[in-house]
């Protein structure tokens, strides 16, 4: 008998762990570099402002003498002052017509160039008004809707109508005023809108038309669940951008007329830069800033801002 040799036997091959590679050290002073003026610009132009600014509104500083520390007195005053409060109710009237209007009309704009036209021309108009300075905006309109001279007056007035006092009626001052705004920063908004737009796959819209999905049940099931990101956004712009309102009031009528249109900016100039207490504006200027967060926080949770369906 032929004796089978056996095969020789292999010794256990132990298995190696692969060597993870290592991050390069220099990435973060890189990085770190890199967004160093940013973090310094921030740093200059905003963190120690605001530390400087809380600082003023622990005392009592008017400018002309250096700064008495008197703890949470101004604060105190403020919420017991009721120009400080109807400063907030006009601002958030205005605030409220602003950005209701704006987003509105927008998403008209918006949905009327995706579902009908993409021209470059039409888009470049739209974003004239937004090119043009504030208070550019606010003398143009200033000159055309004067009671006396006013184009669109004379235009009413040309109808059998009486003319209307757009900016020295208290009824009317924050609506105008309103409404000027919107027609400069609309556009800049409706293409904001567009290209969130411009985001959705085509095969979803396809899919409604297939359906048998008209155009505003498709706007409103397919186009505004979508754009939530989008729309999150612009509603916290265009929030914070109308508490800021100033330029406007200042060039046509001055918080006027018997503080129907003096915002919350310009009370806090006001204070400042009219009465030298800078404390007390200091102090009116953190509460906004608090009144600020607290709003934005709840849109964004209100909107669900961090999530989109979009695939």
């Amino acid at each position: 008998m032929t004796a089978l040799r056996e095969a020789p036997t292999r010794p256990p091959t132990t298995l190696r762990s692969t060597p993870r590679r290592s991050r390069p050290r220099g990435d973060g002073r890189v990085a770190l570099f890199f967004i160093a003026p940013v973090l310094i610009g921030f740093g200059i132009f905003y963190l120690y402002p605001a530390i400087r600014g809380f600082w003023w509104s622990l005392t009592d500083y008017s400018l002309l003498a250096e700064p008495e520390f008197i703890g949470l007195e101004n604060y105190a005053n403020v919420l017991q002052d009721p120009e400080f409060w109807n400063s907030m109710a006009v601002t958030f009237a205005y605030v409220l017509i602003n950005v209701g209007s704006q987003t509105i009309i927008a998403l008209v704009l918006a949905a009327l160039m995706h579902r009908l036209t993409r021209s470059v021309v039409l888009r470049t108009t739209l974003l004239l008004p937004w090119l043009v300075p504030n208070v550019t905006v606010a003398l143009i309109w200033l000159w055309l809707l004067d009671t006396n001279l006013g184009f669109i007056n004379k235009v009413i007035e040309s109808m059998g109508l009486d003319a209307v006092g757009f900016f020295t009626n208290p009824s009317f001052t924050i609506p105008t005023i309103s409404l000027i705004n919107t027609w400069a920063y609309v556009g800049y908004t409706a293409l904001l809108f567009y290209a969130g737009m411009l985001q959705i796959p085509q095969d979803t819209y396809e899919a409604a038309a297939i359906d048998g999905a008209g155009e505003f049940r498709t706007f409103f099931r397919i186009t505004l669940p979508l754009l939530r990101p989008i729309l999150a956004l612009v509603l916290v712009v265009s929030l914070i951008g109308s508490f800021q309102i100033f330029d406007t009031i200042a060039v046509t009528t001055k918080g006027g007329p018997v503080n129907a249109s003096r915002v919350i900016y310009y009370y806090i100039y006001q204070q400042a830069f009219t009465y030298f207490d800078m404390g007390y504006a200091a102090t009116m200027a953190i509460l906004l800033v608090l009144i600020l967060g607290v709003l934005t926080f709840i849109q964004l949770r209100l909107l669900r801002a961090s999530e989109s369906q979009i695939a």
